[in-house]
């Protein structure tokens, strides 16, 4: 027989029928249109079947007709899981009170940070933040959006020059960045000005002070570019603080290794994400079950606990993304593994020597090509700024 739809929902029976005539009923059912289905014969007495729960009342009368018995096997649908609830009513009352807990108060601000100030008390920033709403016990969904909260506390707080508010699960952030503090004063104890290195001078500026040196003189490290020392030896000396510019060129040799095939991790977009509820050391996970559909990927992990006010909770959120990842190769030529060998160290020398350094020329003094990688050894003649700063000890001469 055709199976009804929704038997979940309206409830079934799984009944075992008994007696001489098993056929006899079977066929009666279908005289008087009672669906059942699954029939399963045991032996010649004995039959199983299922039927609607509505119906079940409305085969007495058959059962007495063909002298057949019934035993119920089993209870299948929502009415009899309505009924196994009820039964439990107060720890199934209780559980939705935990929920309905739970999400009040993941609901509300619990912790309010003030980061990056140091001039501004942070009093002052929770002060200005409370009257916009932004508070412990604040309902979150009555708070403004963030960038309109950014700008009214701009207004509250003078001396910033940007205000940045950030809300991850029930703890608000407040970012602080003040305004430029006025530059400071220079420097004014007396010194000396000396080169950081070897180096052939290429450019001399005295400001204040007393040059030691001339153009294209060579120098060591350590030696007196610019005297703070005013004056000559046996007469009247005046100890200043040296100020000037000075420019040499410097020679650094760097040993590079770069490989032919270069491999690339590249994020798909695609990414699955799990959530989990988290109490103590132990997570239960809500969402996101399954194993990864991914071949290759990168998984970062996010917790939010529960916060009153400096003191965390045993209890929060914990969210994992897992990121699909594929790995792409690139293959070099010798020439553009060696153009990316030089420009990488052309790169590193202008971070630690001034973006104002000017490499005057390279020059390769070795290469080779070995176990898929090119080897270089390579002088760069650089001019830079040498000189730095040296304190004049008191009674030191030149």
């Amino acid at each position: 027989m055709k199976i009804p739809t929704l038997t979940r929902v309206r409830g079934c029976v799984l009944i075992a029928v008994r007696g001489e005539h098993v056929e006899y009923f079977i066929n009666a059912l279908a005289e008087n249109g009672v669906p059942v289905w699954d029939i399963e014969p045991k032996n010649g007495n004995l039959a199983e079947m299922k039927v609607l729960l509505r119906d079940f009342h409305a085969l007495r009368p058959l059962l007495k007709r063909t002298g057949c018995r019934v035993h119920v096997q089993g209870r299948i649908g929502l009415p009899f899981t309505l009924v196994k609830l009820y039964k439990r009513k107060f720890f199934m009352v209780g559980i939705v009170l935990f929920f309905v807990l739970l999400f009040l108060l993941s609901s509300m601000v619990w912790n309010v940070r003030v980061t990056g100030n140091e001039k501004i008390a942070t009093e002052d920033v929770l002060e200005a933040a409370k009257k916009e709403g932004v508070r412990p016990f604040q309902w979150i969904f009555r708070l403004d959006s963030p960038d309109k909260l950014s700008r009214e506390l701009s207004i509250r707080l003078p001396g910033t020059s940007w205000i940045g508010v950030e809300r991850k699960g029930t703890t608000i952030t407040i970012q602080i960045v003040e305004a430029a503090e006025p530059p400071k004063q220079p420097l004014t104890d007396p010194r000396h000005l000396v080169s950081r290195t070897d180096a052939v001078v290429t450019s001399i500026y005295a400001e204040q002070g007393r040059p030691l040196v001339e153009k294209n003189s060579r120098v060591k490290k350590g030696q007196v570019l610019i005297s703070g020392i005013l004056g000559v030896d046996g007469g009247n000396t005046q100890v200043v603080v040296a100020k000037g510019e000075v420019k040499g060129l410097v020679w650094h040799e760097y040993r590079l290794a770069v490989p032919l095939v270069q491999k690339h991790k590249v994020y798909t977009g695609e990414r699955k994400t799990k959530s989990y509820f988290v109490i103590g050391d132990r997570a239960v996970q809500l969402w996101g079950y399954g194993k990864d559909p991914y071949q290759a990927s990168e998984t970062l992990t996010e917790h939010d606990p529960l916060t009153w006010r400096s003191l965390k909770l045993p209890v929060g959120w914990m969210t994992e993304k897992v990121m699909e990842v594929q790995e792409s190769k690139e293959t070099l030529t010798v020439e553009e593994a060696k153009k990316q060998g030089l420009d990488g160290a052309v790169r590193d020398i202008l971070a630690k020597y001034g973006t104002d350094s000017q490499i005057i020329s390279q020059k390769i003094l070795h290469e080779k090509k070995e176990n898929g990688k090119v080897y270089m050894k390579v002088l760069f003649e650089v001019e830079e700024k040498i000189a730095e700063e040296l304190p004049i000890v008191h009674n030191q001469g030149e």
